[in-house]
């Protein structure tokens, strides 16, 4: 069952005196939400707006939406970070999951024992990765957890942020994550070139997401090879607070002119197939909003993430493309 800190959130609305909220979180997480904001209605007598759209992460707060509804905070929860806050009237709440992991950590160690392995997880998991540890390492598996860097903690990852699994991925036979998250653990895979394996506490089931890493590789890659043949680019910046990547995307502007393409310069703030097919004359997009909406999603021109805009430069110079994506950073 997902644990909201409802405490911190009532002690920040008393400290600040609020007389309006906002609260947002994970698609999963707004059931909830909604119930930590009527309690917040009724034992505060002040308006708690759930801002119902899809936040990803720290890089998509919707603080702007806070800001149109005049509420005084924006409660982000469910994306724990090692920073309470990121913007002055934003703060950033932790919500956890108390699901078990005790017997699938059991099950992994006859799958896994004698190897040395790198424990990783996410935000709602974090608070289990030293129980697992000790199980794992009583089992008779080497475990290991990577140090975090900016925003992430010891043993966590984002979508884009894999600093702890890059930390180790030398010394290790494989990564373990904790959690139900393939968008993740497929992440840890590509950045790290590991075998990597998702302990699922919900279905008692661990799972090996190499292979699908590897689909999700080869399908970057052809879009890759596909925008190289292309004569006119898009390049699209994000809106988004955190995606706000300006001096990337003209950098990219730049590096193609010098290849003698053709570029135009975009603002989106949901980068979807829909509203790229609007935009006319463009043989192939660079997004340097988000990694994961390339290697995730499906468009029906190239739309190469940042890790892939500097692969295609290096393929128009004529050089190897190899690794690309095995780095801790995907921005």
């Amino acid at each position: 069952m997902i644990k909201i800190d409802e405490e911190s959130i009532f002690k920040e609305i008393k400290e600040r005196k609020a007389v309006s909220v906002a609260l947002n979180a994970p698609d999963g997480l707004l059931p909830k939400v909604q119930e930590t904001a009527s309690k917040i209605m009724k034992r505060f007598g002040i308006p708690a707006y759930v801002l119902a759209d899809t936040t990803w992460g720290s890089c998509d707060l919707n603080s702007n939406g806070a800001k149109v509804l005049a509420a005084d905070v924006l409660f982000n929860i469910g994306h724990t970070i090692s920073l309470d806050t990121i913007e002055k009237n934003v703060v950033m709440i932790d919500a956890f999951d108390d699901i078990s992991f005790e017997k699938i950590a059991e099950k992994c160690v006859n799958i896994l024992k004698g190897k040395t392995i790198s424990l990783i997880t996410d935000s709602q998991h974090l608070h289990q990765i030293e129980p697992v540890k000790k199980i794992l390492e009583t089992g008779g598996i080497k475990v290991k957890i990577g140090k975090g860097k900016g925003q992430l903690n010891d043993g966590q990852v984002f979508g884009c942020e894999f600093y702890p699994a890059s930390e180790t991925k030398e010394t290790v036979d494989a990564n373990v994550f904790l959690g139900q998250s393939n968008f993740h653990a497929a992440g840890i895979a590509l950045s790290t070139n590991k075998p990597t394996y998702v302990l699922d506490p919900y279905f008692n089931e661990i799972r090996e997401v190499t292979e699908f890493a590897n689909k999700l590789q080869r399908k970057a890659t052809l879009a890759i090879y596909k925008a190289s043949e292309a004569k006119t680019f898009g390049i699209i910046v994000g809106l988004k607070e955190g995606q706000l990547s300006k001096l990337t995307a003209l950098k990219f502007k730049r590096e193609l002119e010098k290849e003698g393409k053709e570029v135009q310069l975009f603002a989106l703030t949901n980068i979807t197939n829909e509203r790229l097919q609007n935009i006319k004359g463009i043989d192939a997009f660079i997004q340097v909003a988000c990694p994961r909406i390339s290697t995730d999603n499906q468009f029906d021109k190239p739309l190469l993430s940042t890790p892939q805009a500097t692969a295609l430069l290096k393929i128009l110079r004529n050089e190897s493309i190899d690794g690309y994506l095995q780095i801790p950073h995907w921005l």
